[in-house]
């Protein structure tokens, strides 16, 4: 069985398809969009009623409010809306400014409009770790 070391969770964890993923997205968020390992989280218990889910990744701002959540799928898993409405399901727990769906193929990010209201519009860019703090670079 081949393993791989998430350095969120600080252990090793099965390598499966959809891991592989959540690994690269991980890096990614930390290398392209300077996001703090100290601020995200993987496979996040969520609570919606009764139900216990489960969230891939988790950005947390500065204030370590929940900035941002990620969903990831294997390459295999087409990015539809059902993956989406998947993601918006763990959003009510936890009600984020951003949302990512992606199976490292393919990724969109959606951004909450002004107002505080839910809705999102997709944007065509993985936003900074500064614009997922509301534009705030101080420390």
């Amino acid at each position: 069985m081949d393993v791989v070391f998430d350095p969120l969770r600080k252990k090793n964890v099965k390598l499966t398809p959809e891991e592989k993923v959540r690994q690269w997205f991980i890096r990614l968020l930390h290398e392209s969009a300077g996001v703090p390992p100290t601020h995200m989280m993987s496979e996040v218990q969520l609570h919606i009623g009764k139900k216990i889910l489960r969230a891939d990744i988790i950005v947390y701002d500065r204030n370590l409010r929940e900035a941002c959540i990620v969903e990831c799928k294997k390459p295999s898993v087409e990015l539809d809306r059902n993956v989406l409405e998947q993601a918006l399901r763990y959003n009510m727990a936890v009600n984020v400014p951003y949302i990512c769906i992606t199976n490292g193929k393919k990724t969109y990010m959606f951004k909450r409009r002004q107002g505080g209201n839910k809705l999102y519009d997709i944007i065509g860019y993985l936003p900074g770790y500064d614009e997922m703090n509301g534009g705030d670079s101080s420390i």
